[in-house]
């Protein structure tokens, strides 16, 4: 099969701003709202939402994290690869607050069944949302769902998506790939 692309740099800008939009119309000026990208391929894209929010819809002032969830891992201590935890970087109290997670992909629900565990650490949140890059819809191994996606793409058998970022990978793009790791 090889490798598909299902978005370019242009289309990933539209519905980066339009992600965007979607937050304002539900979170005003974030004065109660929280953002955390969940490490480590989330950041990219928290990290993309705050810098359209900051420059061009004027948004002064929005509390972003990271948060790592490694160790929360239902997978952590399984299989042969050692899992390499990265940086949680929260500053800010998520206690009584709107806490939007960011995710590239939403594929089987167990990267956002950690997160949900892992805030808690850093109080009880008033509610929390989910926006996502790319929902895989048809790969859920529990019952969650994005409030907010990019594109819904229907990946099955082996099928990977790969989302490819200018920072960390040299281009904006999103790709369905086979896997042939399985």
């Amino acid at each position: 099969m090889g490798k598909k692309k299902l978005l370019n740099q242009k289309e990933i800008d539209i519905i980066l701003n339009r992600l965007a939009c979607q937050l304002i119309e539900n979170h005003d000026d974030f004065k109660e709202t929280v953002v955390i990208g969940l490490q480590p391929r989330g950041v990219f894209l928290s990290q993309r939402l705050q810098q359209l929010l900051y420059t061009v819809y004027q948004i002064e002032h929005i509390d972003f994290g990271k948060l790592d969830i490694t160790f929360y891992r239902d997978d952590f201590m399984r299989g042969n690869k050692v899992l390499q935890a990265n940086k949680t970087d929260i500053d800010f109290i998520v206690e009584n607050k709107k806490v939007v997670f960011v995710d590239d992909v939403l594929y089987t629900g167990r990267s956002i069944r950690s997160a949900l565990t892992a805030i808690q650490s850093f109080g009880r949140p008033q509610s929390i949302e989910l926006l996502t890059l790319i929902d895989r819809r048809f790969s859920r191994h529990l019952p969650i769902q994005p409030d907010y996606k990019g594109r819904q793409v229907d990946a099955i058998n082996r099928e990977r998506v790969i989302v490819s970022w200018e920072e960390n990978d040299g281009e904006d793009a999103v790709y369905l790939t086979q896997d042939r790791n399985e």
